[in-house]
């Protein structure tokens, strides 16, 4: 028996249960109400022979972006486009591209829904981002003799374990990939234990470590930084339900012994950014949203909530180190290389599986500090700041690891264009 079909007829069940959990994730994030026709596979209808990348949201994305320039450039005749899951990544996209690109929303992996998205976009190449491995999908392509490369590729020990448990039916996924550029040898051998064929991975690096920081980032961060001035600041970055509280009592910490030092707290969902802003209320602490906050509110307030979308590297550039949230709880880590790139030391909690050989590197190079809980970060914060070499060994050690690893979209952009030219 095909190892898809006991998958598919899953997943036909699942499907109603799909479209329910977009409604029920529309009572805080409206835009999961809308486009559900690209979740069925009305793509709009493209001319044929367009790039096609997927990349699931807003990290991966920012990922993509170097390489999605690059193709662009070096293949102009063809049309782009991008693909995502979510209304955030659906923003990230039309903010960083605008119409340079189509885009529309994957659609569930379901055959019909697959062949109608590839029958309507009909793309030449699919780049899929990162550690999305869709079954149907991936058969629908390779029937239309559509190369698709796994670019960007990482697969923890944990999302390793549980694709193992349906070994036929990953391995035959793994199989119709035309090519896999992964991020390190640790992911390149889980790959092939679950069943890529060796020839076609090649360990490529990090698409992450060639990110840029825009210059209009950099200025928006120095402006946000006069305006906050001398005092110490730090950035919790992407921080999850349930880490809040553990930054917050940190900062009450740090501030009886740092008494004018000012947190910039950001979370990851923008449906979380009021809750977050009543919860650091509660706290006592004065606060200022950075959508709508005045210079003279900015001036005076002890956190700042970073409720705008896209702004990270600026909130980021306007710090002197950065705690990376989604690691204090059990969610896998976010991205320190956004703040690497603008040489700040990088602190984060335990729970680091998503990125635990980027953050590897940066401990090893004395770049990054890992903390347990509230109190160790507070302690961990005020070293910090009550020693600014520190600090600056720690930003110049994390710029090294950044300048010593680029070179992935150079050997991804070399193979997508190899594949591109195989058809």
């Amino acid at each position: 028996m095909d190892p898809r079909t006991p998958y598919t007829a899953a997943l036909r069940v699942a499907t109603p249960l799909l479209f329910a959990r977009l409604l029920w994730r529309a009572r805080r994030a409206p835009g999961y109400r809308a486009r559900w026709g690209e979740r069925l596979g009305y793509a709009p209808a493209l001319p044929g022979g367009c790039i096609w990348v997927h990349a699931v949201s807003v990290g991966e994305t920012i990922a993509a972006r170097g390489l999605i320039e690059r193709l662009m450039h070096e293949h102009h005749d063809r049309p782009m486009l991008v693909t995502s899951t979510t209304p955030t990544g659906s923003a990230r996209v039309r903010a960083l591209f605008g119409d340079r690109v189509h885009h529309c929303y994957l659609p569930y992996d379901v055959p019909g829904a697959v062949c109608r998205f590839l029958d309507r976009t009909q793309p030449s190449l699919g780049i899929v981002m990162e550690t999305e491995i869709w079954p149907n999908l991936l058969a629908a392509a390779e029937q239309r003799r559509v190369p698709v490369m796994l670019a960007n590729a990482r697969l923890s020990a944990r999302s390793a374990a549980g694709y193992a448990r349906v070994p036929r039916l990953a391995a035959a996924a793994l199989r119709r990939f035309a090519a896999i550029a992964a991020q390190t040898e640790a992911d390149a051998a889980r790959l092939r234990t679950l069943g890529a064929p060796p020839e076609r991975i090649a360990v490529t690096g990090s698409l992450k470590f060639d990110q840029e920081v825009s210059e209009a980032h950099r200025v928006a961060g120095r402006t946000l930084r006069a305006v906050l001035g001398t005092r110490p600041v730090w950035v919790a970055a992407s921080t999850h339900e349930g880490e809040d509280a553990a930054v917050l009592d940190a900062h009450r910490s740090l501030r009886q012994r740092v008494t004018d030092a000012a947190l910039v707290l950001v979370p990851r969902h923008p449906e979380r950014f009021d809750a977050v802003a009543r919860q650091a209320q509660a706290a006592g602490f004065r606060i200022a949203r950075r959508s709508v906050a005045t210079q003279a509110e900015l001036e005076p307030a002890e956190v700042i909530i970073g409720d705008t979308m896209g702004e990270l590297p600026a909130l980021l550039a306007a710090g002197d180190l950065a705690f990376m949230g989604g690691s204090l709880v059990d969610v896998g880590g976010h991205n320190p290389l956004e703040p690497a790139a603008l040489a700040l030391p990088v602190l984060t909690g335990p729970a680091v599986h998503n990125f635990s050989e980027i953050f590897r590197m940066l401990e090893s190079a004395g770049a990054a500090r890992f903390v347990s809980d509230g109190g160790t970060l507070a302690a961990a914060v005020e070293a910090l700041f009550t020693d600014p070499q520190i600090r600056t060994d720690m930003g110049a050690a994390a710029a090294a690891v950044m300048a010593a690893n680029r070179g992935a979209l150079e050997r991804v952009t070399a193979t997508a264009t190899r594949l591109l030219r195989s058809r």
